[in-house]
């Protein structure tokens, strides 16, 4: 005996999903006629009716607690105030997301709209593969009544502004955890290539424009006066920036740390690893240059923010790891953003601001 084609179950599979969705529109749909008959529950069919043209018909299900549970707020009298609550199951998608969705319960008082709000709870557990937090759960819950949430007034209805409300902040939810994942994982990847440098015992040191592709490169180490100071990353839409500022003395020093900076394994595969500027005073004379790595015009505005702030002997490297998405001009923003974080971190803000003030104070000197 032949054994029954898979090909047949999936169909039979998906005649039944087909019919279960067409039982609930069709049973939303008889529930609707129902609320309409009484004057008091008109808005609220009117509302559910205009969600269904927004969302679609399969969107908005009446909500069982349980499978095989009664439709919650079926109405069976003529006035709202004998019903409990009406309660409906909205399932939407993210729309930067398309991908993850979202279900929502909306409860909906015997005294809505004319003088108390719904209630939006947050029925998904996940949010794609991130764990629904109490915070969000409660952000939700206060959606009609937190000052950061949807302002109701009575007699309004206004199922339609929390849902947006709810997608907008869940959407924000999971690309934060997006991008706290994304940063850790540069992060993990960063420790594990320290702790497993693949080379050779006895071979000699090559530079980084040596080392074979594949092969994860050995730290070129820096001089013991060279220190770098690395700030936090910046994190918008999955591109991840983060500046390092170097004290130097020497230029010839510059090269010294864009070799060890492209010998980490993390940094060499970034878009733009080693974007840069630097100036540095040896005696009389001022030397400086910068270099774009790829993103035009990115190392000249590098320059120019050391040049406005007046800060000398230093060299400001900024990576940028791209997300997928393009940012426009706020790429430019986050690289200046992360350079003067490092600057700041590694004292070079407050060193300038004291040159200034000593150079001030001598201008008032040498007035008589």
């Amino acid at each position: 005996m032949k054994p029954v084609s898979t090909a047949v179950d999936t169909e039979v599979t998906d005649q039944n999903a087909q019919s279960t969705d067409s039982d609930s529109t069709m049973e939303l749909r008889d529930f609707v006629a129902k609320l309409m008959q009484s004057s008091d529950l008109q808005s609220v069919a009117s509302e559910i009716d205009v969600l269904q043209s927004i969302y679609g018909d399969h969107a908005i299900h009446l909500y069982r607690s349980s499978p095989g549970s009664p439709r919650s707020g079926v109405p069976n009298h003529s006035s709202s105030s004998a019903l409990g609550a009406i309660r409906y199951e909205v399932s939407l998608n993210l729309p930067s997301h398309e991908d993850i969705s979202i279900r929502i319960l909306v409860s909906i008082p015997p005294t809505y709209p004319a003088s108390n709000p719904p209630q939006l709870q947050l029925l998904s557990r996940y949010i794609g593969a991130f764990g629904v937090d109490s915070s969000l759960f409660g952000s939700i819950l206060r959606t009609f009544i937190s000052i950061s949430g949807v302002e109701w007034t009575p007699e309004s209805v206004c199922v339609f502004d929390g849902l947006q409300n709810v997608l907008e902040r869940c959407e924000a939810w999971y690309e934060d955890k997006i991008n706290r994942e994304t940063a850790g994982e540069l992060l993990r990847e960063d420790a594990h290539t320290r702790n497993h440098v693949l080379v050779e015992p006895d071979e000699p040191f090559a530079s980084s424009a040596t080392v074979e592709k594949g092969q994860v490169p050995l730290d070129i180490p820096l001089p013991e006066n060279l220190k770098i100071v690395e700030a936090e990353p910046i994190v918008d839409r999955k591109s991840i920036f983060i500046g390092r500022a170097c004290r130097i003395s020497d230029p010839s020093q510059v090269p010294l740390v864009l070799n060890h900076l492209m010998s980490e394994r993390h940094i060499s595969r970034a878009a733009h690893p080693i974007i840069n500027a630097w100036r540095c005073q040896v005696g009389s004379v001022l030397h400086q240059d910068n270099d774009d790595d790829g993103e035009t015009a990115a190392g000249s505005r590098l320059a120019h923010l050391l040049s406005i702030l007046e800060i000398n002997n230093v060299l400001v490297v900024v990576t940028r790891w791209f997300g997928g998405i393009h940012l426009g001009p706020d790429r430019f923003k986050h690289i200046n953003h992360a350079a003067r974080n490092a600057l700041e971190l590694g004292g070079f803000l407050e060193q300038a601001d004291e040159s200034r003030s000593n150079g001030r104070n001598a201008g008032k000197g040498r007035k008589r």
